[in-house]
């Protein structure tokens, strides 16, 4: 059998990111024949797959990507055990190669079964499985497309966000990025309260009224000022008769309280505006267009888009933590 070469082995290491021994042994086994190394390498990948088949892959990186024209991005997290692969920098790197592969694919589906460096995206990670010794798998896969998309990575790949806007304006990646920041940040997860699952609002309601309820007895207990307890969490569940509701009662408390007539209509509309945000906890919390913009909280981020004459169409975010 014929010396192993060292450019042998590297150009073993550099097709397979295998560590030096491993790609040594593979080539004296092959007796140099560089295919069959490839194999005896994957098959390793394979058993080290099955062993590692049960264990948690929570790290890894979120990457997203943008094609050149803004109109389709893609995000996916490439998972791993620890946080030690996750910021390995041939990690990281391949999971920027898979993130613009995954823009021409629409599922996660025809993602792992696309072809990429002479595997499919399935067999490939079976292969780094191998290579790194964690297991390692496409965890989230999502895409968006729109008039003009763009992306945000927070620092550390560990969560990253798409925005789609209804127009290529002129800041359009000013304000898109913006928003999608706002998406990474704050974890919205609908565009509007309108777009929430009405059962959904009903169990959240009642579990979050709950949650209060049990807080307010240990308050008590202490001595301490109770929290309020809503009646709803929702502009779902403000319907035009508990708007005037809300309305009749703080027209109540400024008759007791002795306001004259003649300036309720300068305190009615704060007093009812409170008691819109006293009951949309959930609707400042996950739906997008209905939170505080983080970079100016005076506004909302409907408010904030509005100002470009621009809406936002759909957003995706993926996270690791």
């Amino acid at each position: 059998m014929s010396k192993i070469t060292a450019a042998e082995v590297n150009k073993l290491r550099q097709a397979t990111g295998a560590g030096m021994m491993d790609c040594k042994n593979a080539l004296v086994e092959a007796e140099g024949d560089f295919d069959k190394a490839i194999e005896i390498l994957r098959k390793k990948g394979q058993k080290v797959a099955e062993k590692r088949a049960d264990r948690d892959s929570s790290e890894g990186a979120a990457i997203a990507k943008v094609n050149a024209a803004h109109t389709k991005g893609a995000i996916i997290s490439l998972n791993c055990e620890t946080d030690f692969v996750a910021k390995n920098e041939s990690f990281v790197a391949l999971a920027n190669e898979l993130a613009e592969l995954a823009l021409n694919y629409n599922d996660k589906e025809s993602f792992l079964a696309a072809p990429f460096q002479g595997l499919t995206v399935a067999d490939k990670l079976t292969e780094q499985t191998g290579v790194i010794g964690e297991k390692i798998e496409i965890g989230q896969f999502e895409t968006l497309e729109g008039n003009y998309v763009d992306l945000y990575i927070h620092a550390g790949n560990k969560i990253a966000a798409l925005v789609s806007l209804s127009a290529a304006i002129d800041k359009a990646h000013e304000v898109a990025r913006n928003v999608c920041m706002q998406v990474a940040s704050m974890g919205a997860i609908v565009l509007s309260s309108k777009d929430f699952d009405p059962a959904f609002v009903a169990s959240e309601t009642e579990a979050r009224i709950a949650a209060i309820v049990k807080e307010n007895e240990e308050l008590r207990r202490l001595g301490k000022t109770e929290k309020h307890v809503p009646k709803y969490i929702s502009a779902l569940q403000l319907t035009p008769e508990v708007l005037k509701q809300a309305e009749e009662e703080a027209k109540e408390e400024l008759k007791a309280e002795g306001k004259p007539e003649k300036i309720w209509d300068r305190i009615l509309p704060g007093k009812v505006q409170r008691f819109i945000d006293d009951n949309t906890t959930l609707d400042l919390e996950k739906a997008l267009l209905d939170q505080y913009y983080i970079k100016d909280e005076s506004k909302k981020v409907a408010d904030y888009v509005k100002g470009y004459n621009v809406e936002i169409t759909g957003f995706k975010r993926v996270s690791l933590v």
